[in-house]
């Protein structure tokens, strides 16, 4: 089983630079979309539809702004809207379905970039998604959560840690927060297999960062250590050209 978690920064622009295109290509299980800035899904759904997904897709009430989905070819057993956070359900940050072997959850994380106010509330997200995780837990043996963290984790996962050392992403506090999460039972898939420096999943518009690979490692699948035993494979995808992030995969055993 395939599945991919790729932050599109709005899936209309992405769909004009040749999404529908590598999907159909690509031809995923499972992809779990972040940030698709779309309220009127309706307007895209027969796209994937004709490739073979059903879409589940989970907007921000805001229009333009944020907003998750997954699209699959493996028919869930049960689909959820948010975590019961009503700032964070509001602004589309969570959608989970559950398959036979595991629940899958995909998440925006706030940025804090912007300011001290999005800051805060950056770090009450880390509490409440690792509050609805915990509760999960006593639920599903088998957690896959995925998407954008907006957290590089440690020195290798950012091009530059000693400049970006006070940098909203890579805060003391922030990489933290991925370590517990980590020690509470869960593997970062990617550096299950690949502990290299130098791959990312997210570059600025700005000086060329792409180009010289000058990125963060901020999109992620944390599987809970149950599930060790099914990971096969983990692989970043720079060379999908069609947003500021690049496509993560995860190759499951099923």
């Amino acid at each position: 089983m395939r599945i991919f978690t790729f932050n599109v920064n709005g899936i209309r622009a992405a769909i004009k630079k040749g999404l529908l295109e590598w999907l159909q290509s690509e031809s995923p299980d499972v992809l779990c979309l972040q940030e698709i800035k779309l309220h009127e899904t309706d307007l895209v759904q027969p796209d994937f539809e004709a490739l073979g997904y059903e879409c589940y897709w989970y907007p921000a009430q805001k229009k333009g702004y944020s907003g998750v989905a997954i699209l699959t070819k493996v028919s869930p057993k049960k689909v959820e809207y948010g975590m019961n956070v009503e700032l964070f359900d509001f602004e589309g940050r969570v959608i989970s379905t559950e398959f036979d072997q595991f629940k899958l959850i995909c998440a925006y994380f706030p940025s804090g970039t912007t300011g001290d106010i999005r800051q805060d509330i950056k770090m009450s997200f880390l509490n409440d998604i690792q509050g609805y995780i915990t509760e999960q837990k006593k639920i599903h043996k088998n957690i896959l959560l995925c998407g954008d963290v907006n957290i590089c984790h440690k020195a290798i996962d950012i091009h530059n840690p000693v400049s970006n050392k006070n940098s909203s992403g890579f805060l003391p506090e922030e990489r933290e927060w991925v370590g517990q999460f980590l020690d509470t039972g869960f593997t970062d898939t990617f550096r299950h297999f690949n502990n290299e420096p130098d791959h990312y999943t997210w570059w600025s518009y700005r000086a060329g960062a792409r180009g010289n690979n000058k990125g963060w490692r901020i999109d992620y699948f944390f599987a809970s250590e149950e599930m060790n035993d099914l990971l096969t494979d983990s692989k970043i995808h720079p060379d999908v050209v069609m947003s500021d992030h690049c496509p993560v995969s995860l190759t499951l055993k099923t």
